[in-house]
């Protein structure tokens, strides 16, 4: 029965992600009777399923977040090429495709060192012995990486591409500052973690002082940025791409990351005094601005 819900999660999230693929791209570029944009759509569940398959076979959720970053890169550099985006010089084009790149090295680089230094990802003990439950898992990444990266895509693929205007420019800032505060957050908990007077203890210092998960504020914001930078770009229904940061929010806030590890902090912290006073006076999620 177990096996029969995930594959139909499995179809479900297809059919959304189908059905909002359609409706942003209704003036998408058309490539040999191919609209633009459900190419990329079909690349993203593409990577997933392929890699799937061995990491079932060899049970293991070491390349998880790397096939992610991938997966951006690929449908980013897919979008460039199939829009002539560098022979045109694109400027705009480039930029944003550029941002998410980078973003996608920085972090999948990132996770996929930290992963095999740990050994493993705990989140996937008991999702990776179950064939279905597992290809859900990484049907659920292509929706991510697809929805999140979806306002700039409907840009890039749009018949004027990417638009650089005063909107654009604040989309810009917007993102250099949350990618910022993503990188800063990674590294003052990484820096933590490596030294042996913190191990089994929760940090509360530097951006963790200022917010319960200031990494996740990041994503949120330079997600935001990245949609922000398409709006100029954006026609009738390109606007329900607005979703993008909208589902990122919800992803991190109620679904996995905030939510798993809030519940893990309470677990391990829990009755101590000072974890319960540090939850009292720290925003769970956007940072305190003032002591």
């Amino acid at each position: 029965m177990k096996h029969l819900t995930n594959l139909a999660i499995v179809l479900v999230v297809l059919l959304f992600t189908k059905t909002y693929a359609d409706l942003i791209s209704f003036n998408s570029l058309v490539l040999n009777e191919w609209n633009l944009m459900l190419r990329i759509l079909l690349i993203a569940f593409t990577i997933q399923w392929v890699a799937f398959i061995p990491a079932f076979i060899f049970q293991t959720e070491k390349f998880y977040d790397l096939i992610g970053s991938i997966t951006y890169l690929s449908v980013c550099v897919y979008s460039l090429f199939a829009t002539q985006s560098i022979q045109n010089a694109s400027y705009g084009n480039l930029l944003l495709a550029g941002a998410i790149i980078v973003w996608a090295i920085r972090l999948g680089s990132f996770l996929f060192a930290r992963v095999h230094k740990t050994g493993k990802d705990g989140r996937f003990d008991s999702i990776k012995t179950s064939y279905s439950q597992f290809l859900m898992t990484w049907t659920l990444q292509g929706m991510w990486v697809f929805i999140c990266s979806s306002a700039a895509l409907v840009a890039i693929s749009s018949p004027t591409g990417v638009v650089v205007n005063n909107v654009f420019i604040v989309g810009l800032a917007v993102f250099i500052i949350g990618f910022a505060i993503e990188v800063i957050a990674d590294n003052q908990k990484s820096k933590f973690r490596l030294d042996e007077k913190n191990r089994n203890m929760f940090i509360n210092e530097g951006l963790w002082s200022r917010s319960r998960h200031p990494n996740y504020f990041g994503e949120i914001m330079l997600w935001t940025g990245i949609t922000i930078m398409s709006i100029p770009s954006f026609v009738g229904l390109n606007f329900l791409a607005l979703f993008s940061p909208v589902f990122t929010y919800l992803l991190l806030n109620h679904i996995s990351g905030v939510r798993i590890l809030e519940a893990r902090g309470d677990e391990k912290w829990g009755n101590l005094t000072e974890y319960r006073e540090y939850k009292k006076q720290t925003p769970k999620l956007i940072p305190k601005i003032f002591s």
